[in-house]
């Protein structure tokens, strides 16, 4: 691959953690959150993005027919339940009980969902030529990167920017249904 090929695979594996950021920058428009929360999300995603890809090309040998075969529907079970609970959570009415993306927990899920689809990315680099870690290594930093930065830019664009989209719509409604949308999206292409 060359270096062009692998900066728009990272901006292109980087853009379900743009959009993922976006609405937790929705949600959160109005809160006051430490810049760590942030950062975290971020780093979370950019981790993750550029993990999948090595486990995908360190399994490609004992699970990958495994891995193929299952991995579009993980990644959908993931988001279809976070965005439906986001949108079951959107017409609550009671205070506190809603999404909220500053959670450990709920980061690592939306980290871990966003990056399945990755896997095949490490699969491809063992069909492709990539046969020792060190030829992965800027592969590797140059997802996690894209995905860290992108991450950050779609956060503070949905806060940013959040108020117009809420003025017309639940934050958490319009989350859950983009999360929605992303898992069928993955679904729909490894389906296809």
């Amino acid at each position: 691959m060359s270096l062009l090929d692998i900066i728009l695979l990272a901006i292109a594996l980087a853009m379900d953690c743009f959009t993922v950021s976006i609405v937790c920058g929705v949600i959160l428009r109005g809160e006051q959150r430490s810049s760590f929360v942030t950062y975290r999300l971020a780093f979370l995603f950019g981790l993750f993005q550029a993990l999948m890809p090595l486990i995908g090309w360190l399994g490609i040998s004992h699970f990958s027919q495994y891995l193929e075969a299952v991995d579009h529907w993980i990644a959908f079970g993931m988001l279809a339940f976070i965005g439906g609970k986001m949108i079951k959570e959107s017409f609550d009415d009671a205070e506190g009980k809603h999404f909220d993306p500053c959670r450990l927990r709920t980061q690592l899920l939306l980290a871990v969902a966003t990056s399945i689809d990755a896997l095949a990315v490490g699969i491809s680099f063992a069909c492709t030529g990539y046969d020792t870690l060190s030829q992965l290594t800027q592969p590797l930093l140059m997802i996690g990167l894209a995905s860290f930065v992108l991450s950050l830019l779609g956060y503070y664009l949905g806060r940013r920017f959040g108020s117009i989209i809420t003025r017309r719509l639940k934050p958490e409604l319009f989350g859950g249904f983009i999360l929605i949308l992303i898992g069928v999206k993955i679904l729909l292409t490894h389906l296809l």
